[in-house]
């Protein structure tokens, strides 16, 4: 019988294989990382653009947010009939954040497999020993020092190099930055 995870090893190395031989530095592979960083970037990006009613959702996000600025004033001026019915309306509004919520979870349904995926051949690959060395000011400025604790705490381990960064911080740095120019991009009204 085969073994279900070498297939899918397999069919994830035939796919990022070639990307990977790309790199200028195949032993340390900072540009792949980067490159499958757009790639997840893009594909949640568009998920988010096409599976959640964006403007539906700042509509939401509006009437919550004039909601909570009458509902502040109202109690600031003491007048106790206006925050009554306020708060009734909050209710209401809580079942529409509750809707914008859900709506929000439809991206991450359908991205959650090709992510974890994707994330399982980067641990499995020459990858889970890329190291990148930053400036001082960017290692203090993204509070790698906190991380490398985190992880050692976690695994038990503990930072070897000088402001020295593995893959995964070196992912998420670059899925933040990718997302936010592919938001722009695609003309998302919110940066998150």
């Amino acid at each position: 019988m085969p073994d279900p995870w070498g297939i899918i090893l397999g069919a994830l190395n035939s796919v990022f294989n070639p990307i990977l031989a790309l790199d200028p530095n195949p032993t340390n592979p900072a540009l792949t990382v980067l490159i499958i960083a757009f790639i997840v970037s893009l594909i949640t990006t568009i998920a988010n653009k096409y599976l959640v009613d964006q403007d539906e959702m700042n509509e939401i996000q509006a009437r919550s947010k004039k909601l909570t600025s009458e509902l502040r004033e109202a109690q600031k001026k003491g007048d106790g009939k206006k925050v009554a019915e306020l708060q009734a309306r909050q209710s209401e509004m809580m079942q529409d954040q509750s809707k914008m919520m859900t709506n929000s979870f439809k991206p991450m349904i359908v991205t959650f497999v090709p992510i974890i995926l994707i994330f399982f051949w980067m641990r499995s690959s020459v990858i889970s020993g890329l190291v990148i060395h930053l400036p001082p000011s960017v290692y203090w400025v993204t509070l790698t020092p906190f991380w490398h604790f985190i992880g050692g705490f976690l695994y038990g381990g503990k930072a070897t190099i000088p402001y020295g960064i593995g893959w995964l911080l070196w992912y998420m740095i670059c899925t933040f930055g990718m997302s936010q120019i592919l938001r722009k991009f695609l003309g998302f009204k919110q940066g998150f």
